[in-house]
């Protein structure tokens, strides 16, 4: 029996590492300084908001000039398509995203619909993949700006950006995706991709929470989301979170060192424990693509069970888990990105995910596959009783 907590909710948020808290406590004491003062301790904060700045664009093989720091992933989002919306007004006044993106796109796109901008949303197949002839075929001349998310958050389904980004260039259109669940655990080099823009949180990477960027391609017409100081080379304004960002690029620089060797790791334990609720438990099915999916994301549906019992009596046995989205997890709806996917309302109901991380070991692997078939027998014996009671 395993006593201690087991966290399999990394898609939510990670821990923030050790040495990435060592890294940021300077700069909430004796190195508080404002980057923009002119004085020692204004320089120091300044000199550390640089040095974050060139480990964050080493992690995406970017130029440091071409990254805007945030304060997360939502802003990041947010400032990108709000941005490059408005600063090409003048030429046309479409966009295009995917019905499974995350609602900081998917409530900007709605946000610019209501100021008369069109928003094509092209849908997905049953493993949560685009088509990409049926974006050729959404492109119009008006075409300003396509959103499409690198990997989803909720089933693990990695999007073919490459391809993406070569008919948007090809085209002349801006390509922003949303890299939140992939930066630091998967590759990126924004040159390779050929984006224009690319968001991005420190919390998804084992670093603080409150603090993301904005990759931007150097000669990409954006205006500024907020407005106030010339912080950020004039790109958004506010007294930036030093030591959040500190903590950001010293996740980052982490994340680079062994990302493939853990990424190896997850896989052989994603594998497992997808391969082991399948054969123990019946009526169950896995959401998102097989084998083009994040290396920790094991997202499956068990049917006759209600997901928020699932996670109840998982917490109960020492088990952090989720059913979908945590930016969603206090709204009863079902899961937008499974309902595009067609999966049956059923299902939906008894989705859950299961998200490994750096610290998940294989005992606790097995103590999953220990308990949740049991849990799950329990609640469909409930249900079955209280149907029948019924009638």
């Amino acid at each position: 029996m395993i006593m201690r907590r087991i966290y399999l909710d990394h898609a939510a948020t990670t821990p923030a590492r050790r040495e990435v808290m060592e890294a940021m406590l300077p700069f909430l004491q004796e190195s508080f300084g404002n980057p923009s003062s002119p004085h020692t301790l204004g320089r120091e904060a300044k000199e550390a908001l640089e040095a974050a700045r060139l480990q964050v664009a080493g992690l995406f093989h970017a130029e440091p000039a071409e990254i805007v720091f945030t304060s997360g992933g939502t802003e990041a989002d947010n400032f990108a398509l709000c941005g490059v919306a408005w600063a090409n007004r003048e030429k046309g006044d479409h966009i295009i995203t995917t019905a499974i993106e995350h609602h900081a796109v998917l409530n900007a796109c709605k946000f610019l619909e209501r100021r008369g901008f069109a928003v094509t949303y092209l849908p997905v197949d049953r493993y949560g993949l685009i088509d990409t002839d049926q974006l050729r075929k959404a492109i119009r001349k008006e075409t300003i700006i396509v959103s499409i998310m690198q990997a989803n958050n909720e089933v693990g389904t990695i999007e073919p950006i490459e391809e993406i980004a070569a008919i948007t260039r090809e085209r002349g259109i801006f390509f922003h995706t949303d890299a939140v669940q992939t930066c630091g655990h998967l590759p990126i080099d924004v040159r390779r991709l050929e984006v224009d823009l690319l968001s991005s949180s420190a919390h998804k990477l084992y670093g603080p929470k409150g603090v993301g960027a904005l990759y931007i391609r150097q000669g990409t017409r954006i205006v500024p989301f907020l407005y106030g100081g010339e912080q950020e080379q004039g790109r958004r304004a506010s007294t930036e979170n030093v030591a959040g960002i500190v903590g950001f690029g010293k996740a980052a620089e982490l994340a680079g060192r062994n990302m493939e060797e853990e990424s190896n790791r997850l896989v052989n334990l994603r594998d497992r424990l997808i391969r082991g609720i399948l054969e123990s438990v019946e009526e169950v099915r896995l959401n998102g693509d097989p084998t083009r999916r994040l290396p920790g994301n094991a997202s499956v549906s068990i049917s006759r069970v209600e997901g928020e019992a699932l996670l109840l009596q998982l917490d109960m046995r020492g088990v952090c888990a989720s059913t979908g989205s945590a930016c969603n997890s206090r709204i009863v709806e079902p899961s937008h990105v499974l309902t595009a996917m067609g999966t049956p309302e059923e299902a939906i109901h008894g989705s859950l995910r299961l998200t490994l991380g750096r610290k998940n070991l294989g005992e606790e692997i097995d103590y999953v596959l220990e308990v949740l078939p049991r849990i799950v027998g329990r609640l469909r014996a409930g249900a079955g009783r209280y149907r029948k009671g019924r009638v």
